[in-house]
């Protein structure tokens, strides 16, 4: 059932008890207080559920009551696609969002927005979770079964944001509950080595496994497979390869499964759905100010047309578009020349990707170019994969044009594929091939996207599994990383894959040199390595602490 009353993050008093905000401000670390809940009572049981879920919901981005979570977006369409070879940024020019247009040349600075809101959000969590921490021990009269399981939840927690801080920039601060005053934040980015960031990290996660249930009443609260997975995909980030596959034993052998069809995967209707490990929860017209509980961080991804605002940002790429060309053997035909309307194409393209001529989800209407605005810039291409049908129930139709569509955070075909690529390293080469076998024959055996009459496929769609034994483990790399491309097209990972797999120093240069014949708006940009594989430090924080006490990333 879609978002009930009793849904974890469909609260209308989320703000009402946020124990700290860091400011982007002169005093970066500025203390802010909201609410009249005296100290004496913040460790009521009641008071003390509510700091917890204050915790859970900064997991959308949102930290403020400001509408411009799309500079913080828990899918990552910025920091994951757009830096990538799979998106463009979109919108009305290189002017619209400049800060947006900075990062996807790779001219970021630690002064652009974006860098600072990341940030902010993503500590906002963290202060939130070690403050209910805190709170939750100090509570004399708290259920001690349930404190026990909410303390699991609040590591699972601190470890999603500890894990995306350290995946986007790398050297981060740690700062667990011990922390009171806000001063406290206040550390060294060096404290800790990488290796000993990544086992604080999985402490939280393990921590969380060791006590939380397989089920959980309400949906959005984390479950024992959720933890297992996060697990699976910290050892993945560090090549613990054996790790990394034994993790995945348990979540294979969970209720957790492929849903039947791709298309239906990513219906708001069937977002918690048994492929959904955890996610980002979302709702509309729940009482929630300016629908803030919305998909609020993608809120400027609206494909424009005759039924969505014409925001048009986090616009698919020419090289992504190619890459779902197939051969005659319904496989990868890793081609770069631009796709034809009579080439064969894998049928996930237009699940995940508005084309001319196509129709566009259930709206009785073809995708038309002019749909793209700035269509000069950026190209004819849109986001579909997780654009709301105008015609639904979950989609908003007035600013800020958000929708109840779900962000998933950990899906099991994803799991999958971490568990191919774990099993490829570690030399079983065929348990990988079925791995990826698996995944394709759900897009096969998925419903295709029709034409308007409903009687023919909209277009030539092939897809096969991969027959031939693979016994050459860099061939097999390459299939499995291109499979992973395609099957989570647009839904914020590309980016982090590149980077952990060791090649976009390879992938992101090669894709600018002939995406700038395509693209003018790329004319500027050039990947540094070593220095664009993370994002800078904050200036702001630097600022706001100590002189020498935070290192700023190599080469910013």
């Amino acid at each position: 059932m879609k978002h009930t009353v009793n849904n974890l993050i469909n609260i209308t008093l989320v703000f009402a008890l946020i124990i700290f905000s860091t400011s982007c401000s002169e005093d970066y670390l500025e203390e802010v207080t909201y609410g009249e809940v005296s100290p004496s009572k913040m460790t009521s049981p009641e008071n003390v559920e509510r700091a917890i879920i204050s915790a859970y919901s900064v997991l959308n981005g949102q930290v403020d009551g400001a509408s411009n979570a799309y500079n913080s977006p828990a899918s990552n369409w910025s920091f994951g696609d757009v830096v990538s070879d799979d998106a463009y940024k979109g919108g009305g020019g290189t002017g619209d969002q400049n800060n947006i247009h900075q990062m996807e040349i790779f001219n970021t600075n630690p002064t652009i927005l974006d860098v600072e809101r990341k940030w902010v959000a993503l500590y906002e969590g963290v202060k939130r979770v070690n403050k209910a921490m805190r709170l939750l021990q100090a509570s004399e009269d708290f259920d001690e079964d349930l404190r026990t399981q909410r303390n699991a939840e609040l590591h699972f927690l601190r470890g999603h944001y500890y894990f995306e801080l350290k995946k986007i920039y790398n050297r981060i601060p740690y700062i667990d509950e011990t922390a009171e005053a806000v001063n406290d934040y206040a550390k060294s980015n060096t404290e800790f080595t990488s290796e000993e960031l990544w086992g604080k990290i999985e402490d939280d996660f393990q921590a969380a496994y060791d006590v939380l249930p397989t089920t959980q009443e309400e949906v959005g609260r984390p479950t024992k497979i959720a933890a297992k997975s996060y697990l699976a995909k910290t050892y993945l980030f560090q090549s613990k390869w054996q790790m990394a596959y034994d993790a995945t034993t348990e979540i294979m052998g969970s209720n957790y499964g492929l849903m039947d069809d791709f298309q239906e995967l990513f219906l708001p209707e069937n977002d918690n759905n048994k492929e959904v490990i955890f996610a980002v929860q979302h709702s509309i017209n729940d009482g929630q100010p300016n629908n803030y509980n919305g998909s609020i961080g993608d809120r400027l991804l609206a494909p424009g047309g005759p039924f969505y605002a014409q925001y048009g940002f986090h616009r698919p790429s020419q090289n992504l578009v190619n890459a779902f060309k197939v051969t005659p053997e319904g496989l990868p035909a890793r081609s770069n020349e631009n796709l034809a309307i009579s080439d064969l194409v894998d049928p996930r393209l237009d699940v995940s990707i508005g084309r001319p001529g196509i129709p566009y989800k259930d709206l009785n209407i073809l995708y038309e170019a002019g749909w793209a605005r700035d269509l000069a810039t950026y190209g004819e291409f849109s986001p579909k994969k997780r654009i709301v049908s105008a015609n639904s129930a979950y989609h908003l139709e007035v600013w800020p044009y958000v929708s109840a569509l779900n962000y998933y955070i950990i899906r099991y075909g994803e799991v999958l594929l971490w568990r191919a690529e774990a099993a490829l390293e570690i030399g079983k080469l065929e348990e990988a091939r079925a791995l990826v076998n698996q995944i394709r024959m759900r897009a096969k055996n998925s419903t295709y996207v029709q034409t308007l009459e409903g009687n023919n496929d909209a277009a030539n769609y092939r897809i096969e599994s991969y027959e031939d034994p693979w016994t050459d483990q860099e061939e097999a790399r390459e299939a499995l990383r291109l499979e992973s491309r395609l099957e989570l097209a647009l839904e914020g990972h590309r980016f982090f894959n590149l980077v952990r797999w060791g090649i976009a120093d390879e992938v992101i240069p090669e894709y600018l040199e002939v995406e700038k014949t395509r693209r003018s708006h790329l004319s500027n940009a050039s990947f540094a390595p070593g220095t664009n594989e993370y994002w800078p430090i904050p200036q702001a924080y630097i600022d706001g602490v100590e002189d020498g006490l935070v290192t700023q990333n190599s080469g910013y």
